[in-house]
């Protein structure tokens, strides 16, 4: 799967304020209704969800982040319709096709899965099961869940390592990882529902790599790594070695997760930046130090906020990647 990482529309600053309540499930609208101005932007008549900054294309995680957001924000209409596409469109198996592109003569021209994808969706589908007590949506995550554990983990150097599709990331010498894919609580509903027979490797070995997962003089986490043995962890060979577009995910999910130790160095190279008085660059090369020559977008200040406590955004961007981080930052589950 060539995995495409969609682009931010690009903020030119960091401003608004962290929230800090947590333990309840739901989703605080900042600026009155920010889910509305969501599902207007993004979500079309068909019930999928369009990146607005790739082409209007779409993807499984993109359904998964509008099916989690419509759940906590007790809109059924929109999770329904959002699922039947879903099903209609990327489905033909227990797990779903990445990537629907309607410029071409086949949308769905890859197969492949995403496996963030898949857990966001199974996730979306155990929210909305328990809270509206809809037994179908129960049953489909149940499915979902067990193929994303038999066909995306695999065992290797002592580790259960969580493939980024079913196909395309695994040799004998080595698995190409993604840390943003361990969305951790979605993994901790999975466990709580599968039992921690099921899904406790695989947490647990996650936990470690992103121990390990950190690199250069500010030791931080890049989009993605290779493993080569029990403690050979190194930023992948093929891609840029950015803690970027997809390792801003990192720190939003273990905050969600109740692992913010886990991201003690990203919180503390933030508070760097904004003492110097300058914005947050977009991506930083892990390696060399070079940074992105613009600020992250709203979804990244978003995400800023939540971790450090810094000003984040006061309006909803108009991406749909940005957009949906900030929706996410904004949950308390």
């Amino acid at each position: 799967m060539a995995v495409d990482r969609r682009k931010f529309a690009l903020g030119l600053a960091v401003a608004l304020t962290a929230a800090c309540s947590t333990g309840v499930q739901s989703y605080a609208e900042p600026a009155g209704g920010w889910w509305r101005i969501y599902r207007q932007r993004f979500l079309d008549r068909s019930g999928r969800i369009v990146d607005t900054g790739n082409g209007g294309i779409s993807h499984s995680e993109g359904q998964g982040y509008g099916m989690i957001l419509a759940a906590l924000s007790e809109d059924r209409e929109a999770f329904a319709a959002m699922f039947r596409w879903t099903e209609a469109t990327l489905g033909g198996d227990d797990l779903y096709a990445w990537r629907y592109d309607p410029r071409q003569a086949k949308p769905v021209g890859d197969p492949n899965n995403a496996t963030d994808g898949d857990i966001l969706i199974a996730w979306a589908l155990a929210l909305a099961g328990q809270r509206w007590k809809v037994g179908s949506y129960l049953d489909r995550s149940a499915a979902v869940r067990a193929a994303i554990r038999r066909d995306c983990v695999v065992e290797r150097f002592g580790r259960q390592l969580l493939l980024p599709g079913r196909a395309g990331f695994a040799s004998a010498a080595e698995v190409t990882v993604n840390p943003s894919y361990y969305v951790w609580p979605a993994l901790d509903t999975f466990a709580r529902l599968d039992g921690a027979a099921t899904w406790g490797g695989v947490i647990s070995s996650g936990e470690a790599l992103l121990r390990q997962a950190r690199f250069g003089p500010l030791h931080l986490p890049c989009d993605w790594v290779a493993v080569s043995g029990p403690t050979a962890v190194t930023p992948a060979r093929d891609k840029p070695s950015r803690f970027g577009y997809d390792a801003i995910r990192v720190p939003l999910y273990a905050i969600m997760g109740g692992r913010k130790a886990l991201v003690n160095d990203v919180a503390a190279w933030w508070r760097a930046v904004l003492a110097q008085r300058r914005p947050v660059p977009a991506w930083i090369d892990v390696v060399t130090g070079e940074e992105a020559p613009y600020a992250l977008s709203s979804g990244g200040a978003a995400i800023v906020s939540r971790l450090i406590g810094s000003p984040a955004p006061v309006q909803l961007d108009s991406d749909y990647f940005s957009a949906s981080l900030q929706m996410l930052a904004g949950a308390r589950l």
